[in-house]
């Protein structure tokens, strides 16, 4: 076999490559023994019990980056080979013990790869390993509930002990960017012809929203709707919630007057869909296509953060998600009451919700107002 190109076509790519392409790898990697299993997936086995949870309301309800996670975590542990030669998800889930899928998971918890020089060097992919054994206790939970003469009640991924850190180990903090490193990244953003993350990493370090947020979920019809010409519907798909941010404050003065230009002028060239598009003159399609996408998730995104990062020669541990941390960040040197911070960042508990509401637009033109005063004092950046 030889290297070949899938096509644009993308049913027709998966088709080709789940029916032809790896199963015909499949069987180089077990010496031609998977050519005995049967064709299909066989009732019981631990493929059939994630196939069957892929079409559970369950599965469906969740959002994109969920399920993306749910599919490669279980794909992981399916197709690991076990000593026989045999995958990991041909074993039928009646067979399934503790002991099992301990030592799967601890078999690809490290991972062995060679040096320049032949070595081998092991590495852990820790996190990887235990959002792959969520992912399929999940599943197991799921089924058993649809399949409850099938799938065992006792689930061997539940209650694993399994630990984020590995011993000694401190937890990672996202780097938190600082206004000038935002205005930096802004300009190299768009000296690299990427106009729509310059303005989308301004949008949140303002509205404080998660990056799948902004490419996900945040559209043109949020923003300055004819109906709410002075506010903007900042979404939270995370939290379940959906605020509407006023634009303006009681006297008429914008509060984001560095980034509605920008917004507004996006708006006047696109109808509808999502504000944030792929709008480099360099990219491939030249209709402008989402960031985000059902197969990669975020993963071009980031690649292109991090090359607009490294052109900057800012600190190259910088993510897009720096920029919101800053913001929260800018909010609290900004001496915002908890109440602001909360109403910004759309956090809140279950005893605050009566009095939540009633504040909220107060809440956010005052902390709008506070972070552009911090801002702009004489020691940082000028109207």
């Amino acid at each position: 076999m030889e290297a070949e190109a899938l096509g644009q076509n993308y049913d027709a790519a998966v088709s080709r490559a789940e029916n032809v392409l790896l199963p015909a790898f499949d069987s180089w990697r077990t010496r031609g023994l998977s050519d005995l299993a049967p064709i299909g997936v066989t009732r019981g086995s631990f493929d059939w019990l994630i196939q069957g949870f892929k079409q559970q309301q369950k599965y469906k309800d969740v959002d994109a980056h969920t399920k993306r996670t749910y599919d490669n975590g279980t794909q992981l542990f399916a197709d690991h080979i076990l000593k026989d030669g045999s995958r990991a998800g041909s074993r039928q889930v009646g067979d399934f013990t503790k002991a099992f899928v301990d030592a799967v998971y601890a078999k690809l918890l490290v991972v062995e790869s060679l040096d320049a020089g032949g070595n081998v060097v092991r590495r852990e992919r820790r996190r990887m390993a235990i959002a792959a054994m969520g992912a399929c206790r999940r599943a197991w939970f799921v089924m058993q509930r649809a399949e409850e003469a099938i799938a065992p009640a006792d689930n061997p991924f539940a209650k694993m002990g399994l630990k984020k850190l590995a011993p000694g180990q401190k937890k990672a903090e996202t780097p938190t960017a600082t206004w000038e490193e935002l205005a930096i990244f802004r300009n190299e953003a768009r000296r690299l012809g990427y106009n729509s993350l310059a303005t989308a990493a301004l949008t949140a370090w303002e509205w404080l929203q998660r990056e799948e947020h902004l490419f996900g979920a945040f559209e043109i019809a949020h923003y300055r709707p004819k109906e709410r010409p002075n506010s903007v519907c900042v979404v939270h798909p995370k939290t379940g919630e959906e605020a509407w941010w006023p634009l303006f404050d009681d006297a008429g003065k914008m509060l984001f007057p560095e980034l509605m230009p920008e917004l507004d002028a996006i708006k006047a060239g696109m109808l509808s869909g999502l504000v944030f598009r792929r709008d480099h003159k360099h990219r491939r399609n030249r209709v402008p296509t989402p960031w985000m996408t059902a197969r990669d998730g975020l993963d071009y995104l980031r690649a292109i953060v991090k090359e607009i990062v490294r052109s900057a020669g800012l600190r190259d541990e910088l993510s897009f998600t720096s920029f919101r941390h800053g913001g929260f960040t800018e909010g609290a040197d900004s001496d915002l009451s908890d109440a602001e911070l909360r109403a910004a960042g759309r956090h809140r508990s279950a005893r605050q919700l009566p009095t939540y509401a009633k504040r909220t637009r107060k809440q956010l033109i005052s902390g709008a107002q506070k972070r552009r005063a911090e801002r702009t004092k004489p020691a940082g950046l000028s109207e």
